[in-house]
């Protein structure tokens, strides 16, 4: 397959009902190799229950998703070996120091050591937490904990990132490692996709956005292309909070 012009994440007419009401509804979206995508909704709006289903944690009642080329029904191990998927509150191992930590999540990867090790060190230095490598896991931070989920969420090189509200709890300094970050796996050519209630994060950081509303798309572009399509009160130098407050109005 060549993945090469192929998006990097694909979906069709996705659905998930819960209780007999849809939580998501007829959703498509595609999204190119190489694009800083944002995911924005208001609460209950179908955002996390798209990125499990993505992810492969939530089974879709129809439609489909494919993560550059791979269906992730259909073909669920070639789908995840070039994803990652970082839920708003991660999983990590306590007793574990975050160098073994690493080290675990890359074996689970098959990543070989020699690659894994070098790649480790480098993220742990990126994201300041190199001087913490003599600690256990269970006495970081948040913010700390945070960040070494994302350097396990890295460590096999995805292709296509999926953050569920990354920023949560982290403070000035942390939010900006991460974000720094996060651009230079886009420049390098890497897919993110992420969802924040924090829109001016996404105003400074994506290429484009799509806003999701009752378990559809509403609206999606740039913020330029989001702005004319609002008509949002404030004219063309309208913020992503006001056409996002006037898009989502409209829709409901």
């Amino acid at each position: 397959m060549n993945t090469t012009s192929t998006a990097a994440l694909e979906i069709t007419g996705l659905v998930k009902f819960f209780g007999g009401k849809p939580a998501v509804d007829s959703l498509d979206l595609s999204i190119p190799r190489g694009e800083f995508h944002a995911l924005l909704g208001p609460n209950g709006a179908g955002k996390t229950t798209t990125l499990r289903m993505v992810a492969g944690l939530l089974k879709p009642d129809g439609g489909t998703a494919r993560i550059l080329g791979h269906d992730v029904t259909q073909d669920p191990v070639a789908a995840k070996r070039v994803l990652a998927f970082l839920p708003d509150d991660p999983l990590l191992y306590g007793k574990l120091r975050p160098l073994e930590y690493l080290e675990f999540v890359g074996g689970l990867w098959g990543v070989a050591p020699a690659i894994g090790a070098p790649r480790a060190e480098e993220l742990l230095r990126w994201l300041d937490l190199w001087n913490h490598t003599g600690e256990l896991v269970e006495g970081f931070s948040r913010g700390m904990r945070q960040k070494l989920a994302l350097a396990g969420a890295l460590i096999h090189d995805p292709q296509l990132l999926i953050l569920d509200e990354p920023l949560t709890g982290l403070d000035a300094g942390a939010a900006r490692q991460v974000k720094d970050l996060l651009l230079e796996r886009v420049a390098q050519g890497k897919t993110v996709v992420l969802t924040t209630h924090i829109l001016e994060i996404a105003e400074r950081l994506a290429q484009r956005i799509s806003i999701i509303q009752r378990g559809r798309i509403i609206a999606q572009g740039t913020l330029d292309e989001l702005r004319a399509h609002a008509a949002a009160t404030g004219g063309p130098g309208a913020s992503l909070e006001e056409v996002f407050l006037q898009l989502t109005a409209r829709a409901a």
